[in-house]
Parts: C-alpha cells; structure tokens; sequence
C-alpha cells in the first residue's frame, strides 16, 4: 500500500443503551477511555497522515495525544452520522488519498485490518470491513410476519473501517446533498453512485460496543491476542 490515509475517528454518539450518564466510547476498557484504543492504532501507523476526532468539545480532553505523530483536529458530531463524517471531511487539510472512517466504540480494530481494507480501497476506490452473516435472516412486514428468508451466504454484516478514495468520498456527498439521501454508513454514499464497493472480511473481535454486555466481552478480549 502507498496510498496516504487520513483518518476520521467518529466519538460523538451519546450511547443511551448504555444507560449511563458518560458516553459508550468514554467508558474505560482497560485502563483507557473505549475511544482511546482507536486513535492509538491508526496514531501508530505510518501511512496515517492525518486524524480528525469528531466528539463533543467537552470531551477532547479526555484524549491522551501524547503519541500522535499525525496532524490532529477536532471537528464537532452531526445530527445524523453522515453529518458527522462530512464534518470530518472539512477538517482534512493535507489532501490525502484514502480517507478511513472508522466508529471508535469498535476499540479492538487492528493495523491489520486497516491495510486490508486500505489495499481494496486502492484498487476499488471504496472497501470496508465485513463479516458474513451466521445466523439466519428473515425480512418481515410492519406487523411481524415473515415476508422472505433471504439466502444468508450472500449477506454481510458491515463494520468500520470504512475507506474511501478522498475524490470519491466528497463527489458521494454532493450527489447525497443533491438528491437528499440518508445513509447509515460510508460507503453506502459509493454504492449509492452506482460504483463498486468491496468487502473485505473483518475479525468477530472487531465489536461494537453497545450495551454493557459487549463492554464485559470486550474486556475480556483485550487480555489476548488480537
């Protein structure tokens, strides 16, 4: 991979299934703030020329920047996620090729997956990490009754990282603007264009952290290899 990275570390969400008056992310995971573990990684690789932490103000300082050797900035969240990382998009100031997109409530990402997912995004001009589905799938109607059972072997679970070329991230946005359109992810913007988006198979260890169950899973992962 020879490609630049810019990084946009997404820690603004609120966390309410927590239940908890601090946010998920904020939470410690051993020993460090859940959102800490996500700036290290991508602060430790090379090919990171920039970082941008969307979050609240009143959190940045909860952030130990003493490692990054990056530009960091700040930029403030969005009502809807896909604000949040147009927000993050504004504030890269050194043109880099790649821009990943990565949720740091997922605190146990690895450089492994993101040079994966960054050597896809090279070729294709977007990637992200995936798993596919293990349990079976059901669509229902508005009153819970089974419509489909689609065939699970060709559906996926998206993950973050999300990379995405940086002319292709910013043209995926003018065309949402336009047309008005509401995405749940990144490179649903790609997808939305009508451009190829490839998956790239991530690691169960890459959770989510959503509800104090993940959080007592998590933990009991980062005592092992990852």
């Amino acid at each position: 991979m020879s490609s630049k990275i810019g990084a946009i570390l997404l820690a603004g969400g609120v966390g309410s299934r927590m239940g908890l008056p601090l946010p998920k992310q904020f939470l410690i995971l051993n020993g460090k703030p859940i959102a800490q573990h996500s700036l290290d990684v991508f602060a430790s690789m090379p090919e990171i020329i920039e970082i941008v932490v969307v979050c609240a103000p009143e959190y940045h300082h909860l952030f130990d920047l003493s490692s990054v050797q990056a530009k960091l900035s700040f930029a403030l969240p969005g009502n809807r996620r896909q604000d949040s990382v147009f927000n993050g998009l504004q504030e890269l100031s050194l043109n880099p090729t790649l821009v990943s997109v990565h949720d740091t409530a997922r605190p146990l990402i690895t450089a492994t997956l993101v040079h994966r997912i960054a050597d896809a995004a090279e070729k294709y001009g977007a990637a992200t990490a995936a798993l596919p589905v293990k349990f079976t799938v059901r669509e229902s109607d508005d009153f819970g009754l089974v419509v489909r059972t689609p065939n699970r072997s060709s559906m996926w679970e998206i993950q973050t990282p999300q990379i995405v070329r940086l002319s292709l991230l910013r043209e995926g946005f003018a065309n949402a603007h336009v047309k008005g359109l509401n995405v749940t992810d990144d490179v649903s913007l790609v997808e939305l264009m009508g451009l190829p988006v490839q998956l790239i198979e991530g690691c169960h260890r890459n959770l989510k952290i959503t509800t104090p169950e993940d959080l007592v899973i998590a933990q009991a992962l980062c005592g092992r290899a990852l």
